[in-house]
C-alpha cells in the first residue's frame, strides 16, 4: 500500500485535480464513505471533484473548502489543490471597469454648478442668522438699581452720630373676643312659654339625656330615618342576624366604630360574639350594651317605642306644668 500511495501522481504532475485525488484515495486504501465521514462532506461532491463536474458543486467558496478537506484528508498539500481548482475551475465574475458614458461627461459639467448653488445657500443661511443675531443685539443701559449717593459715607456718619431717642410706650391692642350670642326677643318666650326676663318665672325642668350615638366607620342595615336601634362596635366581633325562620338577613365581622341599622318590626334574634363590646342605641342615645349573645331584636324595638313615647309624655308634662305656673302667677 506504501508502494501505490509513493506511485500515485502529485498534484502538479496528474492531468486533472480530480485524477489526483482519486489516485490519493485509491493509494491510501480507503472507500468514499470512510473519507465523507472524515471529511463531512457529503460522498456527492467529493465524486464530483474526482470526476471534474464542478456543476454539482455549491458555491466557489464551499467548493474550496471541500477541496482543502479532502486533500488534507488524503495528506496532500491543501494549498497547492486550492490553486489547482482555482486554475481548473476560474471565478466567472468580470472585474469592475471605469464609469464611461455621456451620464458621467454631464455630471462633469454640471459638478461645479451644483457646488456653487449648495455653498451659496450655506452663505445665505450664515448670512441671515449672523444678521438676526446683530439686529437683538441691544445698546448698553443704564442699571434699573437706584442709585447710590456719592456722600453716602458722610451721611451714614452723621446718622450715627446722631442720637436716638425712644419714645413713651403704646397700649398692648386689645385681645380677640367673641361677641356675644344674639337671641331674637320674644322667641324664647314664643316656644318655652316661659318668660326669661321674669325673675319668678321656674325654670323648666331637664329632661335627661344620654351619650348621642357618634358614627366612627362603615353603617349598614336600614335608613337612618327608618330604624331606632343602631347596634355599634365599640372593638372587633362578629354580628349575625337570624330571621325566625333561620334564614341570615345580616352576618359580618364588625371593626371597631362600625355599626347596624335594625330594620323596625322586625321578627328576628341579633346573635354576637362578646355582647361586652356591642352598644346599643335607642333612638339615637346610648342605651347600654347588648345584656346576652342572643338577644331577640323585637326586644329592643320595643324598648325604643317605649321610651320615643316616655320621652314625649315628659316633655308634654313639662309643658303642662309650665303653662300651670304661668296660669298661677297670673
Amino acid at each position: 500500500m506504501d508502494q501505490d500511495r509513493h506511485d500515485a501522481p502529485s498534484l502538479e504532475d496528474a492531468e486533472t485535480l480530480g485524477a489526483a485525488l482519486r489516485a490519493a484515495r485509491l493509494a491510501s486504501g480507503r472507500s468514499m464513505a470512510q473519507l465523507s465521514t472524515m471529511t463531512r462532506v457529503h460522498s456527492r461532491y467529493l465524486t464530483a471533484l474526482e470526476q471534474g463536474e464542478f456543476a454539482v458543486l455549491p458555491s466557489r467558496i464551499f467548493s474550496m473548502g471541500y477541496v482543502r478537506a479532502y486533500a488534507g484528508a488524503l495528506g496532500l498539500d491543501e494549498l497547492t489543490a486550492v490553486e489547482r481548482f482555482k486554475r481548473e475551475f476560474p471565478e466567472a465574475a468580470v472585474p469592475l471597469q471605469a464609469p464611461t458614458g455621456a451620464a458621467v461627461q454631464q455630471m462633469r459639467r454640471s459638478s461645479p454648478k451644483i457646488l456653487a448653488v449648495v455653498a451659496a445657500v450655506v452663505l445665505a443661511v450664515i448670512g441671515w442668522n449672523v444678521f438676526q443675531r446683530v439686529v437683538r443685539i441691544e445698546p448698553p443701559h443704564p442699571s434699573d438699581l437706584a442709585g447710590v449717593p456719592k456722600n453716602w459715607a458722610v451721611e451714614a456718619d452723621a446718622e450715627a452720630e446722631r442720637p436716638l431717642y425712644l419714645g413713651a410706650p403704646r397700649d398692648a391692642p386689645p385681645d380677640q373676643t367673641t361677641p356675644a350670642l344674639y337671641v331674637t326677643p320674644g322667641l324664647e318666650a314664643q316656644l318655652t312659654g316661659i318668660d326669661p326676663a321674669d325673675p319668678n318665672a321656674a325654670p323648666p325642668p331637664a329632661l335627661p339625656v344620654q351619650a348621642a350615638f357618634n358614627p366612627r366607620g362603615a353603617i349598614y342595615g336600614a335608613s337612618a330615618t327608618a330604624s331606632q336601634v343602631i347596634l355599634q362596635a365599640r372593638k372587633a366581633a362578629s354580628l349575625v342576624i337570624r330571621q325566625g325562620d333561620g334564614r341570615v338577613l345580616f352576618a359580618r365581622q364588625l371593626a371597631a366604630g362600625e355599626a347596624w341599622r335594625a330594620p323596625p318590626n322586625l321578627s328576628a334574634t341579633v346573635d354576637v360574639s362578646d355582647p361586652a363590646v356591642i352598644d346599643v342605641y335607642l333612638n339615637g342615645e346610648h342605651s347600654g350594651v347588648l345584656p346576652a349573645k342572643e338577644t331577640p331584636l323585637g326586644q329592643l324595638n320595643v324598648r325604643a317605642q317605649t321610651l320615643e313615647r316616655q320621652s314625649e309624655a315628659r316633655a308634654a308634662a313639662a309643658v303642662e306644668a309650665q303653662t300651670r305656673a304661668r296660669a298661677a302667677q297670673a
